[in-house]
């Protein structure tokens, strides 16, 4: 089956789509990647977006305005791949909020599925997260299915680490992909990946530039240690899993807060953004303290993946580790998240549960994803 996974994640740099062939069934799945793409977001429609994710006030019409746009880009996207049986569109989150003893989670992403559906005349799966809401689960993340499926190592312990704007973590044990995974899978966010990172190069540049390419700005700065260690007295770093964040935690208020403690230490910019990708990289390996045991190697995806300065880092904190790439491992780290979701969407259309409960916390597997017909 031809599907197409769509993804734009929480550092909102565009759309990433993959055109996945997907054979097999259940967790026993195999994959060919006929095509992907990334699509970036006008500066435009990026700068709304983000604002809604930051707070900004907005009316219920200009949210409909932007379920509308979203949507077409992701249309557009898909679109740009060429015909296919199914399309998995993630949508873009603009409100994520985990469950507490007194309610359940709540997650958002706008990007209407009947709209892509309409648009493509192709069966569209989105909204994969409420079902997994709905059963107590946080949610997030979803993803740890999909790599047990396609990254287990069948003596290796391994880790895959996504650095999007929030990170997040799978933990594999051995497994030799067939039959039901192990039941020791799990998987949490570790808390801020390229998020802060992104804001204070966006800050410093005046909006120039949107990330730091490789790490070059931090690379000329000086990580201030006490610094690090009082961010990660955050209660969000002391929660056991399972556990999921968004940028409604890490995102611009909180950057800039860390900004003004930055400056009472007169930090210099550079200075600041060595802190901050010192931060993620403590973040994650604060996270692997509490795993069953430290993996054997570190695989990862996501834009992240593709700081050389902040992968350093990892190394040398995780000394025990090989950090590699999922491309290594015969996984595209750059489109990992849209194959995922091109697997999410398959695994919706046969009737195939899509969460781990071991990793959302979600009182049973659960169907996830709603499917909209497209309409001649």
């Amino acid at each position: 089956m031809k599907v197409i996974g769509l993804m734009s994640g929480t550092s909102v740099d565009g759309i990433d789509a993959a055109l996945v062939d997907v054979t097999g069934s259940g967790y026993e799945v195999a994959i060919e990647v006929l095509g992907s793409l990334t699509v970036d977001y006008s500066a435009e429609l990026r700068h709304q977006i983000l604002g809604v994710c930051s707070g900004q006030s907005i009316t219920m019409a200009q949210v409909a305005q932007l379920d509308d746009e979203i949507a077409i880009a992701f249309a557009q996207a898909a679109q740009q791949l060429g015909p296919a049986d199914l399309i998995a569109s993630h949508g873009q989150t603009i409100y994520h909020r985990p469950p507490t003893a007194k309610h359940l989670g709540y997650s958002w992403q706008l990007g209407r599925g009947d709209l892509i559906a309409h648009l493509t005349q192709t069966p569209t799966v989105n909204d994969f997260r409420q079902a997994d809401i709905a059963a107590g689960g946080q949610g997030a993340p979803l993803v740890p299915p999909v790599d047990a499926s396609l990254l287990s190592h069948p003596r290796q312990h391994r880790c895959v680490q996504n650095i999007g704007g929030i990170g997040n973590l799978t933990y594999l044990p051995p497994w030799d992909r067939t039959g039901q995974p192990p039941t020791d899978i799990v998987g949490w966010d570790t808390g801020p990946g390229n998020a802060l990172i992104d804001w204070a190069v966006d800050l410093f540049s005046q909006g120039t530039l949107t990330y730091d390419h490789n790490g070059d700005w931090a690379a000329q700065g000086t990580p201030h240690a006490p610094l690090i260690d009082q961010w990660l007295g955050q209660p969000f770093f002391q929660q056991p899993p399972p556990k999921s964040t968004g940028r409604e935690l890490f995102g611009a208020d909180y950057g800039q807060r860390c900004w003004q403690q930055a400056q009472t230490l007169d930090l210099s910019q550079a200075d600041f953004l060595a802190t901050l990708t010192a931060f993620t990289a403590a973040t994650i390996v604060h996270s692997y303290q509490q795993l069953p045991r430290l993996p054997d190697e570190v695989l990862l995806c996501g834009g992240g993946s593709r700081n050389a300065h902040l992968k350093a880092q990892l190394q040398t904190q995780l000394p025990g580790c090989k950090v590699r790439l999922t491309d290594d491992a015969g996984l595209d780290s750059n489109f990992k998240e849209a194959i995922a979701f091109a697997i999410l969407g398959y695994w919706q259309w046969h009737q195939h549960p899509g969460n781990l409960t071991t990793v959302t916390g979600a009182s049973r597997p659960c169907i996830l994803g709603q499917t909209h017909m497209p309409h001649t």
